[in-house]
């Protein structure tokens, strides 16, 4: 049974730093494209940022453009979320995803494993 957990979430300041985890178990995470999805209260689910199982190369959703970073972890088992200069804007709760593609696709419907969440709150 493939499992899918977050960490990382938390509190931070205007213009701070988080760096979300998400650990696979149960199936050879590198056949998968990662994403990592966001909803905030009231708001639909939006894809923040995917990396392709075919070749690592990665997408950004306009707003985190130049801000967030998505890599995987040397031991294929982790995709690392590395979130700078945070604004009240990207409080909401993180989901990490993943689909057996080799590319990435921006609806959640696509993606058979999903983690719990983990809130991300960016407030003074």
């Amino acid at each position: 049974q493939g499992q899918l957990v977050e960490s990382g979430g938390g509190l931070v300041q205007p213009g701070g730093s988080l760096r979300l985890s998400c650990e696979a178990s149960g199936f050879t995470f590198s056949y998968y494209s990662v994403a990592w999805f966001r909803q905030a209260p009231g708001k639909e689910r939006e894809v923040v940022s995917c990396i392709s199982a075919s070749d690592s190369s990665t997408y950004y959703e306009d707003s985190v453009k130049g801000r967030f970073t998505l890599r995987r972890g040397i031991d294929k088992k982790t995709v690392y979320l590395q979130m700078y200069s945070l604004k009240p804007d990207d409080t909401a709760v993180y989901y990490c995803a993943s689909q057996r593609q080799l590319f990435c696709t921006s609806s959640g419907d696509d993606y058979d494993y999903w983690g719990q969440g983990t809130q991300v709150t960016v407030s003074s």
